[in-house]
Order: C-alpha cells, then sequence, then structure tokens
C-alpha cells in the first residue's frame, strides 16, 4: 500500500493578478469550446522558484483555490526576469473568475488584482472543464 496516496499536497498562498491577453481572445472568437481556447485559459503563470516550491514542473497541473471556488489549471512560467515569488497571473477566464468574489464592497465592479488565493500540487489531475 502507498501511504503516500492518502497524503494531501502541502498547500502555499499566493496572490492572482488576472489580465487579458490577445491571443487567448482570439481563441475564444474561434471556439469559446476549443481546446486552444483551453490551453490559453486554464493556467497560472508562476515564478521558477514557485513552481520549483510546489513540486511540479512547467506543463503540470496544480489546485487553485479560495472561498470562492477552487480550479485545476497547468502551471507556466511567468518569464519575467524579476522574481515576483507568491504572485501568479491568470488570464481573464471562466476558470480565473471561479476565483473572484461576489462581494463588490458596494461598487458593484469585481475585485480582478489581488484574489488571495492556495495553491498545491494536483498529481495529475484533469483541468477543470467549463463551467
Amino acid at each position: 500500500m502507498e501511504l503516500g496516496k492518502f497524503l494531501t499536497a502541502p498547500e502555499y498562498g499566493f496572490v492572482i493578478v488576472t489580465y487579458r491577453d490577445i491571443f487567448q481572445s482570439a481563441a475564444l472568437e474561434k471556439s469559446r469550446f476549443g481546446e486552444e481556447y483551453r490551453k490559453l485559459s486554464a493556467v497560472i503563470k508562476m515564478d521558477s522558484g514557485d513552481i520549483k516550491k510546489l513540486g511540479v514542473v512547467e506543463g503540470d497541473t496544480v489546485v487553485v483555490k479560495n472561498a470562492c471556488g477552487k480550479v485545476v489549471v497547468r502551471v507556466e512560467e511567468s518569464g519575467y526576469d524579476v522574481p515576483h515569488q507568491g504572485v501568479a497571473y491568470m488570464p481573464n477566464s471562466p476558470w480565473s473568475n471561479s476565483l473572484v468574489s461576489a462581494d463588490t464592497g458596494g461598487t458593484g465592479v469585481p475585485k480582478y488584482k489581488m484574489i488571495k488565493v492556495m495553491v498545491s500540487n494536483a498529481r495529475g489531475e484533469a483541468i477543470t472543464g467549463m463551467m
């Protein structure tokens, strides 16, 4: 019996900043339910040090969750030269929107920046399907 399969992966706190991506937007216009759109949208971009800390490699899946929701997405290295440990980026999409609070603080505008989440290794879980 593998004892390791019963242990949960360690979780680490991150702040997510969402962004718009022209390539993702073009894929959305082609097919909202297409593979290209999913590949460009169901992703979290992280600092290389954070990827190592999670025990994953680029292309693996991770669980991203908070009080608003939980998604499994693919991890990519952000490619930024300046380290940004603890800060991750996700394109605006159904996957990142699942983590955005409905509480607008009376402004009527959801907060798409500075989303606090916990991230852990998904150990080969499939990417969350469209909501």
